[in-house]
């Protein structure tokens, strides 16, 4: 494991913004457009304070979340809202957002819709994950309905995906999209996670999601 070590939360989100940063811009080198995927929750919340400045040609990035629960873009649990308000300000909006929400009742009923903006853009350029305490990583929770199939080689982009404890449907990155990501990066914080993540070391993906992606991807710790 690939694991990064900061002394504070605030060292780690203004040294990780600045290499995502740096990604970000060699990508930009070598392609007309690049692809960004960041996760929802609370933790990168200060790492998108850092990076929404970053001086990079932030009208060539799509910025596509990890995941997304199954609420409009004004619901208080919806990460769209999170990064529309921490990420896409300053420079960074400029930027390209693409929804992993549409409007209707299921996600079944625009699935196809959604990936097909999706797919064009792909590979991921730079790949940004947090990590639960349960080892899921974007939707791909232990237990999931469909995590089997979401962790399958052959798995389409997006899946939706309902979790025993979530009280809404979701939708999430297959494994194997975010596993060929160009760049990897897991965000986690606490003596918690990092125990948790020490622990699955060795366990199928089956039961710790996050082994799906972590081979060659740098862990960030801050206690």
């Amino acid at each position: 494991m690939n694991l990064i070590e900061y002394p504070d939360e605030e060292m780690l989100a203004i040294d990780l913004a600045n290499q995502l940063a740096g990604e970000l811009t060699a990508a930009l080198e070598h392609e007309e457009r690049v692809l960004f995927v960041v996760p929802g929750g609370s933790t990168p919340g200060p790492v998108f304070d850092s990076l929404c400045d970053a001086d990079l040609d932030w009208s060539r990035v799509d910025v596509l979340l990890s995941d997304e629960r199954w609420v409009p873009e004004t619901d208080a649990r919806s990460n769209t809202r999170l990064v529309r308000e921490r990420l896409l300000v300053g420079r960074a909006a400029a930027a390209r957002f693409l929804p992993l929400y549409a409007e209707a009742h299921e996600p079944e009923e625009v699935l196809a819709e959604l990936e097909s903006n999706i797919y064009p853009n792909l590979p991921i350029a730079v790949l940004l994950l947090g990590m639960g305490a349960d080892l899921h990583v974007a939707s791909l929770f232990p237990r999931a309905d469909r995590l089997a199939d979401a962790l399958d080689r052959q798995a389409p982009v997006l899946l939706p995906i309902r979790a025993p404890d979530a009280p809404e449907a979701r939708v999430t990155l297959s494994a194997r999209v975010l596993d060929d990501a160009l760049r990897k990066h897991i965000l986690i914080t606490g003596a918690e996670k990092r125990r948790a993540l020490e622990e699955a070391q060795g366990l199928p993906p089956e039961d710790a999601p996050v082994m799906a992606v972590l081979d060659g991807t740098k862990v960030h710790w801050a206690p």
